[in-house]
């Protein structure tokens, strides 16, 4: 393992749960997310990363999970931007009998340009999906995406989602300017997946 991974959080814990540090990259820039004000620390973890890991460091730096119930690929950038990784390291979870989560931005088909839920579908039990904003105006006031016709991947993903995953939550963020958290909230039960209210500046 290189210096720079050796002195990086890949994984961490927060309860039962391992969390996974995949990327600091990620498709947006949003306004209310702790690291884009100028902090990487998430409970008492600085997730800031000057290499982006390989799956096998990843692997080996998740140890023991015999008393974890979840695995959750989570941190201050959207891991499906790595898929490759994601999908090895998931594998290697599953293999090991423990349920793996994917906290998203929700705009992995549009950064892929195809529908990679089959592919997460192999190895992920639970996605975590951030929706934030009930119209593309919101949204992008927010989230500042990179890519143009964000918003509307993003909600094609979250109707194709529970097509694939048993365990879809969709969030949207309590206390953010302009959100309807209730109209947030029919978008996602329209979809068949379920709804959580997230309250803002509560992390982790």
């Amino acid at each position: 393992m290189t210096d720079a991974i050796q002195n990086t959080t890949l994984v961490y814990d927060i309860g039962d749960r391992r969390y996974i540090n995949l990327t600091n990259a990620c498709t947006l820039k949003c306004s209310f997310c702790p690291k884009n004000q100028g902090s990487m620390q998430v409970h008492d973890f600085q997730l800031d990363m000057k290499k982006q890991p390989k799956a096998s460091e990843v692997i080996d730096a998740l140890g023991d999970l015999t008393d974890i119930s979840e695995v959750v690929f989570c941190g201050y950038g959207e891991s499906t931007l790595r898929l490759g990784p994601l999908i090895e390291i998931a594998a290697y979870v599953k293999w090991q009998g423990i349920p793996v989560r994917v906290n998203t931005d929700g705009l992995a088909n549009l950064v892929h340009g195809r529908n990679v839920l089959p592919e997460m579908a192999k190895v992920v039990d639970a996605l975590s999906i951030s929706l934030n904003a009930q119209n593309e105006t919101v949204y992008n006031r927010h989230c500042l995406p990179s890519k143009k016709g964000a918003y509307q991947a993003l909600l094609e993903f979250i109707r194709a989602a529970p097509l694939y995953i048993e365990k879809v939550e969709v969030s949207a963020i309590d206390g953010l300017e302009g959100v309807d958290i209730e109209a947030c909230r029919r978008i996602v039960e329209n979809a068949g997946a379920q709804f959580k209210r997230r309250v803002l500046d509560e992390v982790g």
